[in-house]
């Protein structure tokens, strides 16, 4: 009997504490990422415009996708939280450049983020799953 839910890469770590979550799961056809927040070299980018740290965001979004079989036009629904409204240009300006084409759905809001970035972005894939 094959496995209909599968995690995708390995556990979180964040200052040598495990987090409890998983990166992402495949269930069935869809994949669903953790949301991601930005992270270079390993550390949590507390500082940085809003257009690096959603290069950052997104570039992690494109491996943790490859892990599980998946690319970016895969991606059928994104949803973002911003810190701060303004930023909500710059963020747009790099979203539109990783998802040039047939963008997927997505929601967008301002909120009060429980780590000190600019923007966390959660992703959903479809993928069907061949034999």
């Amino acid at each position: 009997m094959a496995r209909t839910k599968q995690v995708i890469g390995g556990p979180l770590v964040i200052g040598g504490r495990k987090l409890s979550l998983s990166r992402a799961i495949r269930a069935g056809d869809f994949v669903f990422l953790t949301g991601q927040v930005p992270f270079k070299d390993g550390q949590l980018m507390t500082t940085g415009s809003i257009e690096q740290q959603t290069r950052a965001v997104l570039d992690d979004i494109t491996a943790t996708l490859g892990e599980a079989g998946c690319v970016l036009s895969d991606v059928v629904k994104a949803m973002v939280w911003l810190r701060d409204r303004a930023d909500f240009p710059g963020f747009n300006t790099v979203y539109g450049e990783y998802f040039p084409e047939e963008p997927p759905t997505r929601s967008a809001v301002v909120s009060d983020l429980l780590v000190d970035v600019r923007v966390e972005v959660e992703v959903i894939a479809y993928k069907p799953v061949t034999s």
